[in-house]
């Protein structure tokens, strides 16, 4: 489809009257909700939403609640009109990008915030980011009441808060996890790659090569509090400038599994800079 014709609502409205016409018309409906500066990842969730609904829609809103006051708000890559062609090449069929008095009009003060899941990692590491990720989901998927929502893994945590909170508000949607798209040498595709000098995108496709190491020395039953130590020592060789965490986790809640070797289904989640850019991995054990 051209871009040209990829159709654009911008208010609830809007939004709602298209989904309304499609299950008039009997087709399902599944969402991917974006924050734009779209790349192949977001399209690979594009594409999976395809093959489980009969219609698409994917959100682009840079949610300003889920920023921290020292975070990259302002500078988030935007570009609307390349987003809409690389969306219509996916396959999509609706672009809704509100505006913030569609999610949070005059008034607003309803906030959600999810214990447990949220805590560790990055919640911990930007104190609010999950509220404001829990609120904004919550709100896109009742505007949008999709049958199915897609997310992708590299965001791993955000996955699990998702996923708890339409269990525990009884949404009527399906939450699917989709695999982390990945650069040639491993990196995780990621918005905020963009940032990265060529220099620190060397010492990016590492993280996962360092990740993907203490996973499977975790296969061969050694101790999470030793794969952690080294796992975080190593991304301090590699060049990584500062660790928020390196981290071995129960892969349904993110509680801790150790000490000891792991006897649960486990994650090896990882955050760490370069320069001012911060990038966040993660593999299943």
């Amino acid at each position: 489809m051209p871009a040209e014709f990829l159709p654009v609502v911008r208010t609830v409205a809007e939004l709602r009257a298209q989904v309304r016409a499609w299950r008039a018309a009997g087709e399902t409906v599944a969402m991917t909700p974006t924050m734009g500066a779209l790349h192949e990842g977001h399209l690979s969730l594009v594409r999976l939403a395809k093959t489980r609904a009969r219609r698409v829609v994917a959100s682009i809103f840079v949610n300003p609640t889920q920023f921290g006051p020292n975070e990259d708000f302002d500078r988030y890559p935007r570009n609307e009109a390349g987003d809409a062609e690389l969306l219509a090449s996916a396959g999509c069929d609706l672009l809704y990008a509100p505006d913030v008095s569609q999610i949070y009009p005059a008034g607003f003060a309803t906030k959600i915030s999810i214990s447990g899941v949220s805590e560790p990692l990055d919640g911990a590491a930007r104190p609010g980011h999950f509220d404001g990720v829990a609120t904004v989901v919550a709100k896109l998927l009742n505007q949008a009441q999709p049958d199915v929502a897609v997310f992708g893994e590299k965001d791993y945590q955000q996955l699990q808060l998702i996923r708890r909170l339409a269990l525990d508000l009884d949404l009527p949607v399906e939450i699917v996890g989709a695999p982390t798209a990945r650069a040639e040498d491993g990196l995780a595709l990621s918005s905020r790659n963009a940032y990265l000098t060529p220099e620190q995108r060397v010492i990016a496709g590492r993280l996962n090569v360092v990740l993907a190491d203490a996973a499977a020395r975790l296969k061969a039953d050694d101790t999470v509090e030793k794969v952690e130590a080294t796992g975080r020592a190593a991304l301090e060789r590699q060049g990584f400038e500062r660790i928020d965490y390196f981290e071995v986790r129960h892969a349904q809640d993110l509680s801790h599994p150790g000490p000891g070797v792991l006897s649960v289904p486990g994650r090896v989640l990882a955050a760490a800079f370069l320069g001012k850019t911060r990038l966040i991995d993660n593999m299943a054990v």
